[in-house]
């Protein structure tokens, strides 16, 4: 199976994230042509840059003739060079738009004059896969969701101070494209270290993490250490949402690529970087699987869906409600939960602290798993991802990804049923030539 870790010990950004997926292997094409379907006049420039001694690539989003106008910067930069003032992401700070010449009155512009309304429709109207799109659509959908609890503000209604600028735009979009051409099976990411001290805001001063920041990583595992610098942005924190990763150390795997996506600054003795390490795991074919199960005969449906949606959202592998009958002939539910032992623990205190059981049942099962891959058609609807499952060179099941083709189907108004079929149908057809 095909995984790869987020090595988050220095926070992540947007730009960071596109560093290191280029620095990993991924071909830069990706983020251009995902860039120029936007049509937003924006052009990416991608460079060496040192951090503290350990090479990254960087990318810097520009609009307009501004690349043009900018002062290149050499291949490799000086190292413990302060190329900006600030590292976060172009849509977080003043400061950081200053320095590529922007002034007051162009940046008020463009924070305040997309909605999450314009956005959306500016994505999904791009030429792009409908993965690509889906996932840039959710990942600013949950950038929205804590900016309109932030001002309590209708989330279609709200015009974002900081995520609607251009290189945010590009920042996800871009993003979302490199994720699906990467075309990873599960991502797994380390704690992630916020930093520390006070960050300047549309809204004035706050401690970091910023607000959005701060409710994006509601529920996940965070530290502050090494610098007083904001080292998480909200683009980064919703990115990493998106993915929903498995929060817990590197798990056993054979690495293949490793790339470093530099930041903003260079502080010396503090390498300002994201790795990303991409490879197989260990053993894609049996594994451990930690199982949590409770019966109730109490409880309603609506908490019932509750503890199943937090559960996902905690890194449950699965979530799975029998219907059962219990003592006294009282019908009940069955909650059954698989997970990683990372994880086990905040799934025991979610059933423990949202149902009304009494006990939990824990114990370990051994699995055995296909080896899983993904491959991509074309159809009349747009390019659908196949999920293959295989074994020792043998394919024993190929089915298209049911959110690529749910998408399409919306898009082309026509039944999602369809486009799976016609998906299958395309698939069929590359085995036979």
């Amino acid at each position: 199976m095909r995984i790869a870790y987020l090595d988050c010990f220095a926070g992540i950004s947007g730009d960071m994230f596109l560093g290191a997926l280029i620095d990993a292997g991924l071909e830069p094409n990706v983020l251009y042509e995902a860039t120029a379907a936007l049509n937003l006049g924006t052009t990416l420039k991608i460079e060496k840059a040192d951090r503290s001694g350990i090479t990254a690539t960087r990318v810097h989003v520009f609009e307009g003739t501004k690349l043009a106008e900018a002062n290149p910067a050499p291949m490799t930069e000086p190292a413990h060079q302060h190329t900006h003032t600030h590292q976060h992401d172009p849509q977080t700070q003043h400061d950081h738009k200053a320095a590529h010449s922007h002034d007051h009155a162009h940046e008020h512009e463009h924070h305040h004059g997309r909605s999450l309304t314009t956005i959306r429709t500016l994505i999904n109207t791009a030429n792009l896969p409908s993965a690509v799109k889906a996932t840039a659509v959710r990942t600013f959908e949950l950038l929205g969701a804590s900016e309109a609890k932030i001002h309590n503000v209708d989330i279609e209604k709200i015009h974002f101070h900081e995520v609607g600028a251009v290189d945010a735009i590009v920042d996800i979009v871009a993003a979302s494209a490199g994720i699906y051409a990467l075309a990873i099976d599960k991502w797994f990411c380390s704690p992630l270290n916020v930093g520390g001290g006070m960050v300047d805001c549309a809204h004035g001063r706050f401690p970091v993490p910023a607000p959005a920041t701060a409710d994006l990583l509601r529920g996940l595992p965070t530290y502050s250490a090494h610098v007083e610098e904001e080292l998480v942005t909200p683009t980064g924190a919703a990115i990493i949402r998106a993915l929903e990763p498995t929060f817990a150390p590197q798990p056993a795997m054979r690495v293949q690529n490793i790339g470093y996506g530099a930041g903003t600054r260079n502080a010396k003795g503090f390498p300002n970087v994201l790795r990303l390490s991409v490879g197989e795991t260990t053993d894609a074919t049996h594994s451990s699987v930690a199982v949590l199960s409770t019966a109730i005969d109490d409880i309603s449906p609506q908490i019932l869906a509750h503890v199943t949606e937090r559960a996902l959202a905690l890194g449950a592998l699965d979530v799975m409600s029998t219907a059962v009958q219990m003592k006294k002939g009282r019908l009940g539910t069955l909650i059954t939960m698989l997970s990683d032992d990372a994880h086990t623990p905040a799934l025991e205190q979610l059933l423990l602290r949202e149902t009304s059981t009494l006990g939990i049942r824990i114990h370990h099962e051994r699995r055995s798993c296909l080896d899983r891959t993904h491959t991509t058609v074309t159809t009349p609807y747009g390019e659908i991802r196949i999920k293959i499952g295989s074994r020792n060179g043998e394919i024993f099941n190929a089915a298209p990804e049911f959110e690529d083709c749910r998408t399409a189907a919306a898009q082309h108004n026509v039944p999602v049923k369809q486009v799976l079929q016609t998906a299958t149908s395309a698939y069929l057809q590359t085995q036979q030539k």
